[in-house]
This record gives structure tokens, sequence and C-alpha cells, in this order.
């Protein structure tokens, strides 16, 4: 039997798209938060509460274009206790983190069971936006040209992104917030809000990520559902060394590791699940450890700043 038939590869090409869009936004918006100062441990929080506001309104709604505002606004959500609570109050970026992962994991798990029960009910199928010639190229076409809207807004923010922090004073600023805060307040712009700012973007992306996994990866939301896609961002943000374009060609790695269980299934292959869900993170810590040496990250990320100080 042969492996790579068209069919695989469509399945394989598709299933990346699907699984690498959720690690594409997270990544980004992880790398943004990074690059302003903000060591954003909490976005698998982040993701989950996008994951379970995001559904949860396109159920209510039989609207899937607010389900991903939905997802968006439960990204922000979490978010803001990020910034209320390091930004704002310079409590331990790691610590507050971990507990906002825990505590939206809980919370989303509680919210479940009370709205559900037992039930886990699904979504229909998320329309597609099909793009003339380039969807009819064989095998890539179909897998890569027509997509939900989202998949091609998290590809665009990667040149936008690059934009920004290269061409634009806010991404000047936000360099300057991670790099050397008491120079950008030295310079009369608030270190401060500047850092929220970023925070809250990150979450609001994270959040559109959570709600892709669960209004059209999967179509229904489980508790636990991003089974540390979150992470994997981290991950990602910091070997990008503010690249967008790495973080880009990282969630395409990963994308495949995660999409392969689908694309073997579809060529008849058996494969042990666990086996399968093992491969991010292998390729993550192979990854670490070929590159991790060399990242560069921000001087001042993780540390809190108050304004005024020097």
């Amino acid at each position: 039997m042969t492996l790579f038939t068209d069919t695989f590869l469509i399945a394989l090409i598709a299933g990346i798209a699907a699984a690498g869009v959720p690690l594409l936004l997270a990544g980004l918006g992880e790398q943004l938060s990074e690059k302003a100062g903000v060591l954003n441990v909490g976005i698998e929080g982040m993701m989950l509460g996008g994951a379970y506001l995001g559904f949860y309104i396109a159920w209510a709604t039989e609207s899937t274009g607010l389900g991903f505002l939905g997802g968006i606004l439960g990204g922000l959500l979490v978010s803001s206790l990020m910034v209320l609570f390091c930004v704002r109050m310079g409590l331990n970026q790691i610590v507050i983190g971990i507990a906002l992962t825990l505590g939206a994991e809980g919370a989303t798990a509680l919210l479940h069971h009370v709205q559900f029960s037992r039930l886990y009910p699904r979504l229909s199928d998320v329309a597609t936006w099909r793009i003339p010639g380039l969807a009819d190229i064989p095998i890539i076409g179909p897998a890569l040209f027509d997509r939900e809207p989202v998949v091609y807004l998290a590809v665009a923010l990667v040149p936008i992104l690059v934009y920004v922090y290269r061409r634009t004073h806010l991404g000047l600023a936000v360099q300057a917030a991670g790099d050397k805060p008491a120079a950008l307040d030295s310079a009369g712009q608030n270190v401060l809000a500047i850092r929220s700012f970023a925070v809250l973007a990150c979450g609001g992306m994270v959040g559109l990520g959570g709600a892709f996994m669960s209004i059209v990866g999967a179509g229904v939301f489980v508790p636990f559902m991003t089974h540390g896609n979150g992470f994997i961002g981290i991950v990602l943000a910091m070997l990008a060394r503010g690249r967008p374009l790495w973080v880009l060609f990282g969630a395409v790695l990963f994308g495949a590791c995660l999409s392969a269980a689908t694309a073997l299934q579809v060529a008849g292959v058996a494969i042990p699940t666990d086996v399968v869900q093992m491969l991010p993170f292998v390729a993550v810590m192979l990854v670490l450890l070929i590159a991790g040496r060399n990242a560069k990250l921000p001087a001042a990320l993780g540390a809190a700043y108050v304004r005024g100080e020097r």
C-alpha cells in the first residue's frame, strides 16, 4: 500500500492548517507579550477561556462569526487579570500565569458541566472562503485555499506584525518596554500602558485560537481540550527570537506532528493515539536541544516595572 497518496497528502496538509492555526495565534500573541517584557505563562488559560466562550456563543446564537468574537472576548477576560496582577500590581508573572491557567481549567470545566451536564452538543460546519484559481491547484489547493476566514487572518497577522515591529512607533515602543523600560519611561512613554496593550492583544489572539479549536477543529467544547497548545505557543515565541515568520514555521512543524494521526488514519495506518499525542512534545524537546541555547529574550522579560524608577 502506498502511503503518500493524494488523499493522505490532502488530509495531512489540511490537518497542519487546522492544528497549526491555534499554535500560530498563541505564538504570535506570546511573542508580542514577551517583546513588551511580560512572560505570559497564562496563555493556556486564555486559550481555554476563548475555546469555551467562543463555543458557547456560537452554540447559543447559531453564529460562528459571533462565536469567534466570543473567543476573543474570552481571551481578553483572562488576560485582563494578567494585566491587573502582573502589569499593574507587579506580582510574579510565572506564579500568576500558572494560577490563571489552573483557574481557567477549573472554571471552564465547571461552566460546561453546569450548562450542558454530560452532554456535548456539536456545532455545524463552518463556512469556508474559496480563493478562485488557487483552490484548484492539485493537493494543496483544497487543503490551503478553501479554508475558514480565521485561517487567512492568522497567516495575514504574520506580515502585519513584521511591519509593526520594524516600521512603526508602536513596534519600537513595545520593543523598548521589554528591553529598556526605564529609557522608554524617560522618553515620556507610559510603560505600563504599552505592556497592558501587549498582554490584552496577546489574550485576544490566543482566545481566537482557542475558539478556532472548539468551533472549527472539534466542533465541540471538551474540558481541558487545549492539551498544552498554549505552552507550545510559549516555546514557539521564545525560539522565534522576535521574528513572526519563525513562529509561522514552528506552527507548521508542530501542526504536522499534531495532524499526523488523522492523516495516517485516512491512509489506513493503525498507530496508537498516545504515540501521536506525544509527537509534538518530542518535537518541542528536540527543537529546544538544538536551538534553545541561542534564544534571545528581552532584557526586562518577567521583571515588574514601577513607573518613575531608574
